[in-house]
């Protein structure tokens, strides 16, 4: 049975994105296609605010992950953990043989710009890494504030952000924040099937990526900067999800961007609020996500039971994640899902729970 998707992606995908992946194929070395790529990119820079460039890779987000500590790690960096995802940053760093060092957090409490500053004020490193909106545990770290603040104190110091499950849902302005790396897969906020990962890269960035040696192939920056000027990307392109991407970034424009995260704050709201009023929120209230809420489950629910019972009814969301599986679970509020589509939700969980 089709269910609709409140889960921190997948994400729900409207038939008009899902037509778009219809078009009959063209050669990705066809000016058809540099056309395509270029329109795309155009829309991209202009709705995160950069005169940077941006790559279009056939992966997940995790491989772009991957290839930007490969590209960008010379020497040491810092992670900063606050949940499953943002620890991934460390684990691939690691896997990879990089020098680093970690900020820990409770999970549930977010990562502030003082905490980058005292470790960054030691000295050392030359890249920064941060999860902007962490989905295991609701939070959303103020990226804003942290960029803004190693730009102005460590300029040498590169800040690559995992934006994956917020890029398309609230703003990014990427160029004022001073960030050099921003990536995001398309199956979160941007609402398309999964497969195709978006990332920005400035100019200090690849410059940093011409001095690092063992960098592999596929996400090499240097391959990627050679296509890009044509418009095209070293290897074969995930060429439908592409074309898809240039219909969802026309109905971002046709909704308007500052809509579009009104929307998401609307709706991250009214299901704050519903959990407030019947459960309580796990993450710390100054730092609430705009694209997952996670919901503590203070009346000991069977979350699994009550999926299954959603699932009767169309609808699917997340149990909490990791060590928080049955203490918690996630309700995803992002991409072309409405208010209505939360208040039905909710609706439908009222009913089963008896609320």
């Amino acid at each position: 049975m089709y269910k609709k998707l409140f889960i921190p992606g997948p994400t729900h995908v409207e038939d008009e994105i899902l037509e778009a992946m219809s078009m009959p194929m063209i050669g990705h070395r066809d000016s058809l296609y540099s056309d395509l790529h270029g329109d795309v990119v155009k829309k991209l820079k202009t709705f995160l605010e950069t005169e940077e460039r941006i790559y279009l890779s056939t992966s997940s987000s995790t491989g772009m992950m991957e290839g930007s500590l490969r590209n960008c790690v010379k020497g040491k960096a810092l992670m900063t953990n606050c949940g499953a995802f943002s620890r991934r940053w460390a684990r691939i760093a690691r896997a990879n043989g990089k020098d680093i060092d970690v900020i820990e957090v409770e999970w549930g409490k977010a990562i502030t710009p003082d905490m980058v500053d005292a470790y960054l004020s030691k000295g050392g490193y030359d890249t920064v890494c941060i999860t902007h909106n962490e989905t295991s545990t609701g939070i959303m770290n103020p990226l804003e504030e942290i960029g803004k603040m190693v730009k102005e104190k460590y300029p040498d110091v590169l800040v690559l952000v995992d934006a994956v499950s917020s890029m398309a849902g609230v703003e990014i302005k990427v160029d004022e924040w001073g960030l050099d790396v921003v990536l995001a897969g398309v199956q979160k906020a941007f609402a398309l099937p999964a497969g195709l990962c978006v990332v920005t890269v400035s100019e200090a960035a690849l410059d940093r990526s011409t001095q690092v040696e063992n960098k592999g192939y596929y996400f090499d920056f240097e391959v990627f900067e050679k296509k890009a000027v044509k418009h095209q990307t070293p290897a074969t392109p995930a060429i439908s999800q592409i074309n898809a991407l240039n219909v969802q970034m026309d109905r971002i424009f046709e909704e308007g961007p500052e809509n579009r995260f009104q929307r998401h704050q609307d709706m991250a709201e009214y299901v704050q609020d519903w959990a407030r009023e019947h459960f309580d929120l796990y993450s710390d209230e100054d730092y609430l996500s705009h694209t997952v809420t996670n919901v503590h489950n203070t009346r000991d629910i069977d979350v699994v039971k009550l999926n299954e019972e959603l699932a009767k009814r169309g609808a699917m969301i997340s149990n909490g994640y990791g060590d928080l599986k049955g203490t918690c679970f996630r309700i995803a509020h992002m991409g072309d899902l409405k208010v209505k589509d939360i208040t039905w939700l909710l609706e439908q969980i009222d009913d089963i729970l008896g609320l």
